[in-house]
């Protein structure tokens, strides 16, 4: 409340003096400085009296501020404490639950407020309070509505408290447990190695962190193109692209040409689409001569098989990766061309393609 600095404001706002105050409430000159500087309250009567000769509601007085307490308001305040970090938010979350016993929604934002908090306070008792929260939201799962939140996704939660906890073994067995599609793989494989220092049980879990990083990176990547081409962003579209080439290359484990080369050959593409949209001739013409390079050298041995991929010494070796960019590099090239239908770019590269069959045919002489 605001009461003090309200009382402040109203009487210099007409113009008076503590004592004149005084003397209209019938008090002392000290009751109202005291009130002013937060040394004492003044009683209800005095405080009614007050907001009718300041022409104000009592509420107005206070600077009471009614909160909405409709159920997708309070989620909300939850949520703005969690981006905060305020502790003030805790409070927030218990009334919020004897207000909404059974919402899913103030279960959830409330253990991922503790949760927070507690991580990075080491407090176990907020830590065990995130863990009633996070079963209480298991137990409400049904009433979600975000489909970024399942009971997967909530265990694996509830994995990260009890690891916060000490309680490495159960924060394993319950990831472990959750771990569809490999999704915990990355993290299963860290604290097996860094915290357990089981590295050779942590190896599969770590290799099958590594394929879902080399997907991500595919869809990322293109997906980003796709958006800052919409946007007009070559600033943008270069750095995603590049990002993306260098991250590819880290993961091969040899020089030999292989599926990644066909995956860079197509991002070296769309690369220098956005190079020349940015005015970079030189650079676009150098990105579309890699990406043909790279489409030659595939072609000439096309190899799809996982054994060059860096860290990849627990995936199946029979398996073969697919993908919808061509029957071959060379096309994968010219389809990335068609879609992106720059006729500038389509220009270089008849000029590239001319000038090696000329090298080529020279060398046949």
């Amino acid at each position: 409340m605001k009461l003090a600095e309200n009382i402040r404001a109203h009487r210099k706002a007409r113009k008076l003096t503590q004592e004149q105050l005084a003397e209209v409430l019938g008090v002392t000159v000290g009751a109202v400085h005291k009130w002013e500087a937060r040394l004492s309250v003044p009683e209800l009567p005095l405080i009614v009296e007050m907001a009718d000769f300041f022409d104000c509601s009592v509420d107005a007085l206070l600077g009471y501020e009614m909160k909405d307490n409709r159920l997708q308001a309070t989620e909300a305040r939850i949520w703005k404490y969690h981006s905060e970090k305020s502790r003030e938010g805790l409070i927030e979350v218990e009334k919020a639950l004897k207000r909404y016993p059974n919402a899913f929604q103030i279960a959830y934002a409330g253990a991922m407020l503790y949760h927070g908090i507690g991580f990075e306070a080491h407090d176990k008792a907020l830590l065990r309070r995130a863990l009633e929260l996070y079963e209480k939201a298991r137990q409400l799962l049904p009433q979600n509505q975000d489909t970024g939140i399942s009971e997967q996704t909530l265990c694996g939660s509830i994995s990260q408290v009890y690891f916060a906890l000490g309680d490495k073994e159960k924060a394993i067995g319950l990831a472990k447990a959750h771990n569809a599609g490999h999704l915990y793989s990355a993290m299963i494989g860290e604290v097996l190695a860094v915290e357990m220092g089981r590295t050779d049980e942590a190896v599969p879990y770590l290799s099958h962190g590594i394929a879902n990083a080399f997907n991500n990176i595919l869809y990322t990547v293109i997906g980003y193109a796709a958006v800052y081409r919409a946007r007009r962003d070559a600033g943008n579209g270069v750095a995603v692209l590049q990002w993306g080439i260098l991250s590819l290359r880290a993961l091969k484990a040899s020089d030999r040409p292989d599926f990644i080369d066909k995956l860079c050959a197509f991002f070296h593409t769309w690369l220098a689409d956005f190079q020349l949209a940015a005015g970079d001739d030189a650079a676009a013409r150098g990105s579309l001569a890699k990406a043909l390079a790279l489409a030659r050298a595939f072609d000439a041995a096309p190899d799809y098989s996982c054994r060059n991929i860096r860290f990849s010494t627990e995936w199946n070796r029979n398996d073969v990766m697919y993908d919808g960019l061509g029957a071959t590099a060379m096309e994968a090239v010219e389809n990335a061309l068609n879609e992106i239908g720059s006729e500038a770019l389509s220009a270089i590269y008849r000029e590239l393609t001319n000038e090696w069959k000329g090298e080529v045919e020279s060398c046949s002489e």
